[in-house]
């Protein structure tokens, strides 16, 4: 069954690569320059296999590799004696070769397919260093040097209402912070601190980054929440704060909820922009912190700056409308969908809303409404641009876009439920 699952999966890259080509040839013949055949492709494998957009990108480029670059590791993926993830491991770690080297290490590794077969993900990795670094060590030098430029921090939901807050870090940075934070934590450890070592490396963190300068905190969990709490403060209050309290840096936070969660009426959840869906319960704790703050500093918290009531259809769940102080305010009405749309509307993807986007073209007439509105990441937006993409509305209880694509498949999106 494993070996007929990779060759399955080999079955499909070969789809891929297919498909591509085939879009090339039709795009050419169209008169389309060169450098747009290849626009839209990508998302419309990933709408084909129901994910996301990043990850159809890194499956057409796989194909095309694998088709035009790796005979050995195609011909061993396509007999079952190695899977996608392998593939992917050998393509990415020869990238950075010339065609005639990155040939070389393909037979050498592959030649054989009972051999890479036997070596676990890491050792096949080790010996792609080693073989890579053999071959053009200067190759690797420069490679190093554009991943360092691809550093970024990214925030993931996890299970039980927690998140995973990663840190993609040039190597001697991603070494010295982790040193630093367990030297840290062993020393609070050794100085009778009840909490382990992984609880203090992660509340260090969080003292370090949202209360600069301050101790680590003495209970666990509070900091969190009252770093909730003092989050909604305006700069002038944070500001404000006596000396000596440790003040949070100033962060507004989107949270949508029912008036009947929030009062504790029902059971429920609300929505953080950002994160998902969260417990009612938990989200009346970071309200009542939030008062007892205010009152506690004599400071105006000001609900009303963080808590912004967003209306909907009880039957439908359809959101109708947003409070709004100035209704004609510019970025309003893009606020208004990116609320209701919580993260990209494409099928598959959940990337954040980077745009919002013309269901109707503005070109073509299209009003700028909510309902001719839909919040999308960058890549699906550039790709329904493409030639032969097209979306409308669907009439119904909810709002609901339908996408065709230059295949003629469609696929549809409807907004969920508050």
């Amino acid at each position: 069954l494993e070996t007929l699952r990779c060759a399955t999966e080999a079955a499909q890259c070969e789809t891929v690569a297919d498909f591509v080509i085939s879009q090339r040839r039709a795009a050419a013949g169209r008169g389309v320059p060169a450098a747009r055949r290849d626009r839209g492709v990508a998302s419309q494998v990933a709408l084909a296999l129901r994910q996301s957009p990043t990850r159809g990108q890194r499956q057409v480029g796989l194909a095309m590799i694998l088709r035009t670059e790796l005979a050995s590791t195609r011909a061993a993926f396509r007999t079952g004696h190695l899977d996608g993830f392998k593939a992917t491991l050998i393509a990415r770690e020869t990238g950075c070769l010339t065609a005639e080297d990155r040939a070389r290490v393909d037979e050498q590794l592959c030649g054989d397919p009972t051999l890479v077969q036997r070596l676990s993900p890491r050792r096949l990795v080790g010996r792609l260093h080693r073989a890579v670094a053999e071959l053009d060590p200067a190759a690797v030098v420069k490679r190093r040097r554009r991943a360092e430029a691809d550093r970024h921090v990214s925030l993931r939901p996890a299970p039980e209402t927690m998140t995973t807050l990663s840190a993609l870090l040039p190597l001697k940075a991603g070494v010295a912070v982790h040193a630093t934070l367990s030297r840290a934590a062993r020393a609070a450890k050794a100085g009778g601190d009840p909490r382990s070592i992984g609880q203090l490396m992660a509340d260090i963190l969080i003292d370090r980054i949202l209360h600069p300068g301050a101790g680590i905190t003495d209970t666990v969990g509070r900091e969190a929440e009252t770093t909730w709490a003092n989050a909604a403060a305006p700069p002038a209050a944070a500001a404000a704060v006596p000396a000596g309290t440790a003040s949070a840096v100033p962060v507004l936070v989107n949270l949508v909820v029912r008036d009947s969660v929030l009062l504790g009426d029902e059971d429920g959840t609300g929505w953080v922009m950002g994160y998902g869906p969260v417990p009612g319960e938990l989200i009346r704790g970071w309200v009542a912190d939030n008062l007892e703050t205010g009152l506690e500093t004599g400071l105006e918290t000001g609900l009303d700056a963080w808590v912004r009531r967003v209306y909907e259809q009880p039957a439908t769940g359809r959101l109708m409308a947003m409070d709004s102080t100035a209704v004609l305010f510019a970025g309003r009405l893009a606020e208004f969908i990116r609320i209701r749309d919580k993260v990209c509307r494409t099928p598959g993807c959940d990337a954040p809303i980077r745009h919002t986007d013309h269901i109707e073209a503005r070109a073509r007439g299209g009003p700028t409404t909510e309902d001719n509105g839909q919040g999308l990441c960058e890549l699906c937006n550039y790709a329904k641009q493409a030639d032969g993409w097209t979306a409308r509305t669907v009439p119904g209880p909810r709002h609901t876009v339908e996408t065709t694509t230059p295949t003629g498949h469609t696929y549809t999106s409807t907004a969920e439920p508050l």
